[in-house]
């Protein structure tokens, strides 16, 4: 399987990336617990069927220490149990900003409030932006039908 074109080496592609890369640094040097990050990614990844960074998201975790079990469980997190509150509010914040279209009203205030209370400003922020960004990654990779499976850790720096 190949992907439908070079987006990496193609030099708009490459300067495209390096702007979403910059915006994603941003976020993910916020004091946004790392594990909290990587399990945001995985989820927004699942939900958009993106193969490419949900192989890297989660052999990235993994390599910095995340269990088996909890990167198993991250599409049934509702129902599994090695989640924390913070996580599950993360989580859910995660899902609703990555299901957007499907409710008129977007995110929930309810869900707001849950990670209103775990999270502090800066952590929100980085949060959304994680979001955003992900998403962004998501539907790159999608549209470009990125083969996914050959992903290192580390492999972009």
């Amino acid at each position: 399987m190949d992907a439908r074109l070079d987006f990496f080496g193609n030099a708009l592609g490459a300067k495209v990336l390096r702007h979403i890369n910059s915006a994603g640094k941003a976020a993910s040097e916020s004091g946004l617990p790392h594990a909290t990050q990587e399990l945001v990614k995985i989820r927004a990844s699942q939900i958009n069927g993106c193969g490419f960074c949900t192989d890297m998201h989660t052999k990235d975790a993994a390599h910095a220490g995340e269990t088996a079990q909890r990167l198993h469980l991250v599409a049934a997190w509702r129902e599994a149990t090695v989640f924390t509150e913070a996580e599950r509010a993360a989580l859910e914040l995660a899902e609703q900003g990555t299901r957007i279209a499907d409710t008129a009203g977007g995110v929930t205030d309810e869900a707001w409030a849950d990670a209103a209370k775990h999270y502090d400003e800066d952590q929100l922020v980085a949060l959304v932006s994680l979001i955003a960004v992900i998403n962004t990654y998501n539907r790159i990779n999608v549209i470009n039908q990125q083969p996914a499976g050959d992903y290192r850790p580390g492999q972009f720096g």
